[in-house]
């Protein structure tokens, strides 16, 4: 594709994205989805270039009234992912010297919020819970998050996977912590390899593996994914149980559960039960109550923990909204809970960095059911051989209360989780 043409899709992709109506990545699909005709290389470039746009809006809105033209031409030029050489054949020569302005500028010289790029509702919250860590965050939300791959135990060993990514020439190390886990370098096209359509691998984040691992289901066991979504984690929960046992995968969203049948055709379980619910207090979770081993409840929250790959969510969320989610998240909570047995292990986790999500719910919760004992967090993963498990966690007494991960620390997604045992 041309230069010129190249930009001006790229333009009006942000112009799409920038209404903030949709998911981000709903917007991009469809758009690909209404121009069949783009490579792997355009696509590539489309993407990045508004996921670039959305990680920097504040200062790209600072940048954009000093340079001529459709503002959503003048933020996918300052996004533009892709060699100047290739940018500069779609510029004319008042854009180019605009764009070399821009980039002199230093960024020690630029007001706070144009260099952190978050609402404001945001900012002092993070600044309080992470104090000089706050700016290490930001870095790294700036980037693009690496492509972290599950292994399925139950079909294959992880060092015979890595060994035939590499025959495709493609790298990858192990995850220092998920025993599962290969991340891998830059984003290749998986879907059409033998590895991927024999389900050998998922793509699942680090952190989202360790919730799977911190559950800890056993073979024969009867288990719950109580917020199973598309069933990333229900898989891997699948696989710890070796196919045997009774795994529910329950969500509101009946689409988001379709979305699960493939990967479950592909990962040779056959112990997975999806079930779409009506709401968390559906007659079948009252029909499973206290006849549970494990429940996960990876709540609904505000994602923000996955702002490396989801950029939109900071400008999708408010202070409102995580009030609503709040209450939402007790509510699962608390209805989740109803189905364990004695002895039965509660895992409550979200992909959100925020307390009054996370330690907020769980301390709540743990004041108001004296019947559930709170589990240290990073105990468990030490008992389960996570290397470092106690740098993975924090809160309590014991200071590894609960499961917390970073994107600036651990090079994951933003996780929380805590657990509980059913008291006999």
């Amino acid at each position: 594709m041309h230069p010129k043409d190249l930009l001006a899709a790229c333009a009006e992709l942000v112009r799409l994205t920038l209404t903030l109506e949709h998911p981000a990545d709903a917007v991009v699909s469809r758009f690909f989805r209404d121009h069949r005709g783009l490579g792997p290389r355009e696509r590539a470039t489309l993407a990045e270039t508004v996921y670039t746009v959305l990680r920097k809006k504040l200062l790209f809105d600072h940048l954009a009234p000093s340079g001529s033209g459709a503002k959503e031409r003048r933020l996918a030029i300052l996004g533009f992912h892709g060699p100047r050489d290739f940018l500069n054949g779609a510029l004319t020569d008042q854009e180019k010297n605009w764009l070399d302005q821009c980039g002199t500028i230093d960024p020690s010289d630029l007001m706070e919020r144009h260099r952190h790029n978050l609402p404001e509702w945001l900012v002092q919250p993070l600044k309080d819970q992470l104090g000089p860590d706050f700016w290490p965050l930001v870095e790294s939300l700036s980037q693009a998050a690496p492509l972290d791959l599950r292994v399925n135990a139950l079909k294959e060993k992880r060092a015979e996977v890595q060994k035939e990514l590499a025959r495709a020439a493609i790298k990858s190390v192990a995850t220092p912590y998920s025993p599962w886990g290969l991340r891998v370098e830059g984003k290749p096209a998986l879907t059409k390899l033998d590895v991927f359509t024999r389900g050998a691998i998922e793509v699942q984040d680090e952190g989202s593996q360790l919730l799977a691992l911190l559950l800890d289901a056993k073979r024969g066991e009867m288990v719950v994914d109580f917020c199973a979504g598309a069933g990333g984690k229900t898989l891997a929960v699948g696989a710890t149980m070796r196919s045997t046992g009774r795994l529910y995968a329950f969500d509101v969203s009946a689409h988001r559960l379709d979305a699960l049948k493939p990967r479950l055709a592909r990962s040779g379980l056959s112990n997975v039960h999806p079930a779409a619910i009506a709401h968390e207090r559906d007659e079948r979770i009252k029909r499973l109550s206290g006849k549970i081993d494990r429940v996960l409840v990876d709540a609904p929250c505000s994602g923000l923990g996955t702002l490396r790959r989801n950029p939109d969510l900071k400008w999708r969320q408010s202070a409102k909204s995580v009030e609503e989610l709040v209450a939402k998240q007790t509510a699962i909570l608390d209805s989740a809970a109803r189905l364990l047995k004695p002895g039965g292990r509660l895992v409550y986790a979200t992909c959100s960095i925020l307390p009054q999500e996370n330690e907020a719910i769980a301390e709540a919760f743990s004041a108001a059911h004296p019947e559930f004992e709170w589990q240290d967090a990073g105990e468990l993963l030490a008992q389960l051989k996570v290397d470092a498990a106690a740098s993975l966690c924090s809160g309590g007494s014991s200071g590894t209360a609960y499961l917390r991960l970073w994107p600036h620390r651990h090079h994951t997604d933003g996780f929380f989780a805590a657990v509980w045992t059913r008291k006999p």
